[in-house]
């Protein structure tokens, strides 16, 4: 199993490091590649025909501005894309607006900006993984309990 992170710009890596992070939590195998969708769009066609033929079963896109990173990423593959607006010019709005707005036929899977979404990219492609992958179930299932334990305790400490 492994997931492909594709960052428009180097200014993206301190927040995507928690998407490698999560993936790393589980096991997955990642790679990391700056690739725009803009600047080097023959690089990017190209790379993703080289990660499918590699083994890359689900693509994470982050970009900000425009954000067209994660629809032409959709446009070329039919592997789950999914798309980490970043913060740009308009805090952020731009981006999420350009990654919900696909047309028809090419779809992303978006999640909130920043470094939360890039840390729910990671467990969303877990998510995706886990339908193959039956021992990521498991370490899904263990996460969440996880959370829910660390929520629990914290109430028992919680007075008015």
């Amino acid at each position: 199993m492994k997931v492909s992170i594709i960052m428009g710009s180097d200014s993206d890596l301190p927040t995507m490091k928690d998407t490698a992070k999560t993936l790393e939590e589980f096991g997955i195998k990642y790679e990391i590649k700056i690739l725009s969708a803009h600047r080097t769009p023959e690089e990017l066609k190209q790379y993703i025909k080289q990660a499918e033929e590699n083994g890359t079963e689900v693509f994470i896109a982050a970009a900000g501005g425009a954000a067209h990173l994660a629809g032409v990423i959709a446009a070329y593959t039919t592997l789950p894309v999914v798309g980490v607006p970043m913060d740009s010019p308009l805090m952020g709005f731009d981006s999420i607006l350009s990654m919900l707005q696909m047309p028809p036929g090419i779809p992303v899977g978006v999640m909130s900006k920043g470094s939360w979404g890039a840390k729910n990219a990671g467990i969303f492609a877990a998510q995706i993984l886990s339908l193959k992958y039956p021992e990521l179930k498991e370490k899904l299932k263990q996460y969440k309990q996880k959370m829910a334990s660390n929520v629990l305790e914290k109430n028992k400490n919680v007075s008015l």
